[in-house]
């Protein structure tokens, strides 16, 4: 199958495209670095010309509220009309574990705006909600800062390493179409001050991380059910241990 990945240069993309190379499909990664651009329409026809299946794991370059809601609702307007056109018959994109129950955050809210542009739309898709990637509990933890000290919320969270939300959406993007949603989560449940406390220590990161019901999760309060599965998800493999004896001794 010809399989296009918008978003193919990033985290989760490039796995995702060496994934589908060695599983022998033809798989594109297509970004503004290709010549792809989502958001303008660059490049699209051609690069879905032939595809059977586009997986969008793209993101916005700004997070401020309102640029971050044009990304994603002109990028998934684009790309639903270029796939119509080309014939495209399943549409995958990443989406965020309890992104509708946050709508004090303007990226949950452009993430649900994606996900309802989609399920509006004619192409068949299936939507892969994932939580929290262990890559990013360094800039969790950076967003807490306060003087020399993390403040965090003592919410729980069920975090992913990238590589097992890689390996979900490979099996997606070369399975039919759901018109559903899957959840997507890490093997073990852990506080979110914990997680960061946990990652700064083995690191050596001497900077005290404070569990604070006040703090916020970029901009919005969170609780225990806020950014975890709701259901019964899939679940990666890889625990928090191994991730980081990989990424802090690699």
């Amino acid at each position: 199958m010809k399989i296009v990945v918008i978003g193919g240069s990033g985290l989760i993309g490039s796995r995702l495209v060496s994934n589908l190379k060695e599983m022998g499909h033809d798989a594109v990664s297509a970004s503004p670095k290709s010549g792809v651009n989502a958001v303008t329409g660059e490049g699209l026809a051609a690069a879905l010309k032939g595809a059977n299946v586009v997986v969008d794991v793209s993101n916005s370059p700004s997070f401020e509220d309102k640029a971050v809601l044009a990304f994603f609702e002109a990028s998934t307007r684009n790309l639903l009309a270029a796939e119509a056109a080309a014939g495209v018959g399943h549409h995958v994109l990443l989406s965020i574990v309890g992104a509708d129950g946050l709508p004090d955050s303007g990226y949950m809210r452009a993430k649900v705006a994606q996900e309802k542009l989609l399920k509006a739309g004619k192409v068949p898709y299936t939507i892969v909600r994932a939580t929290q990637f262990f890559e990013f509990i360094e800039a969790i933890g950076g967003a807490g800062a306060v003087g020399k000290e993390i403040h965090l919320p003592p919410a729980m969270m069920q975090p992913i390493a990238a590589k097992d939300v890689s390996a979900e959406l490979t099996k997606v993007a070369v399975s039919a179409p759901l018109n559903g949603t899957i959840e997507l989560a890490g093997p073990e449940p852990i506080r979110q001050d914990e997680l960061v406390r946990t990652f700064f220590t083995a690191k050596g990161d001497k900077r005290p991380v404070i569990a604070d019901p006040t703090a916020q999760y970029f901009g919005t309060r969170l609780d225990d059910r806020s950014l975890v599965p709701s259901g019964k998800p899939h679940v990666g493999i890889t625990h928090l241990a191994e991730w980081m004896r990989e990424a802090i001794h690699s």
